[in-house]
Parts: C-alpha cells; structure tokens; sequence
C-alpha cells in the first residue's frame, strides 16, 4: 500500500479523478483558474518595444533556470545561454540579424545555443529541439516576470551563424541557435491564438473533412 492508503492498482484512477476535479467544475466546464493559466499562454508575446529599466540579475536567474526545466533528448542538456548586457555586443548582434533591430535598444539579450557534442547522439536535430524547449520555456518566463522578450532566429542561416560565432568567441562545436531581446515592455498586446482546425489531422492524415476528422 502507498502511504495515502491507496493500492499501486487503484492509484492511477484515483489521482486521475482528483486531477478533472481540479482541472472541472461540477458542470463540466473548466474551471476559472484553468482558464487564466490558458489565457496566460495566449498572452505571451513578440515584444519588440522596449521601456527604459534594467532587468536584474534575479531575474536573469530565473530565466535561465526556467530555460534549463525544458525537456531534452535523453537529459543531454545541450543548450548553452550568452546572457550579454553591454550595448556595443547587442548592437553588434543586431546589426548581424536583419530583423533584430530591437536587440540595440534592449537592455537585456540571451544567445540560445547547442553544443553538438553534448547533444544526444550528436544529432543537430535533437540539439535544435531542446534549444526550443528551453527558449520558449525563457520567453514563458520573462511573461510571468512582467517583462516583453523577442525570439530572433539564428540557425540555420550560415551567415549569421558565423558572425554570432565571431561575435562571441564561441568554441566550434557551439552552434548559435537564437538570440532573445528581453527588457521591460514597451507595448501592449492582446492575447490570441493562430489555432487553425484545418491544421490538426486525426488519427492518421486525412484531406476528407475540413477539420481532420
């Protein structure tokens, strides 16, 4: 027996019951609570604009520890983080990004990269996949904080791989995999969702019904 008195047999079902209750009211519907962490995914967004204000070092901790909760490939943790505040870096980076303008004027930035030979097999693609765990973990996380961050892509453009290598001394098996603009919010955005049924196919894929099924 465990120790709340269930069996192992019966614990699954049970802990399943107490979840829907957490997750449903009695009516069926989701609860309040639900909803507001649903809405809060919606209401990350790409902020480009900037307010004047530094972000602590606190908080880049807590970026970086909730970037570091991602899910990785067999826990190989590939994912390597250049937190860099200096503008002439920014600048230079944003300068090597053609649409990474806001980075000159962000008071914070985080180069998200992958160190292939700590990736699982040494599989670019299990590196750039749990690089974007972690970045959007990051971005998750700079919303909660209250502050507006921009996920600039890096990989798989050659040129600005090599100038991000260069920028920052990064050894050769370091690829750069993003840049984050973080800084106090500049502008507002509401939340949304681009959910597309149209997109979602079930069970197998399927052209026959408009939403998959």
């Amino acid at each position: 027996m465990w120790n709340n008195g269930w069996s192992k047999a019966d614990a699954m079902p049970k802990r399943l019951a107490l979840l829907r209750r957490a997750l449903y009211t009695r009516s069926g519907n989701m609860s309040a609570a639900v909803k507001d962490k649903l809405q809060f995914i919606l209401g990350r967004r790409s902020i480009r604009v900037y307010a004047p204000g530094e972000v602590d070092e606190a908080a880049v901790t807590q970026l970086l520890q909730a970037a570091m909760a991602a899910p990785s490939a067999v826990a190989k943790d590939p994912w390597r983080f250049v937190v860099i505040r200096k503008p002439e870096t920014l600048s230079a980076i944003a300068a090597a990004l053609p649409n990474g303008g806001m980075l000159a004027v962000a008071p914070l930035g985080i180069v998200v990269c992958g160190d292939l030979e700590a990736a699982h097999d040494r599989q670019l693609s299990y590196l750039l996949q749990d690089c974007s765990a972690a970045i959007e973990n990051l971005l998750l996380c700079a919303h909660a904080l209250g502050l507006g961050a921009c996920w600039l892509g890096v990989h798989p453009r050659e040129d600005r791989v090599r100038k991000l290598q260069e920028i920052l001394s990064l050894p050769v098996s370091v690829i750069p995999v993003a840049g984050i603009a973080i800084g106090r919010p500049g502008e507002a955005k509401e939340p949304r969702t681009r959910y597309n049924p149209h997109y979602v196919h079930w069970e197998k894929w399927s052209t026959e019904n408009e939403d998959g099924r």
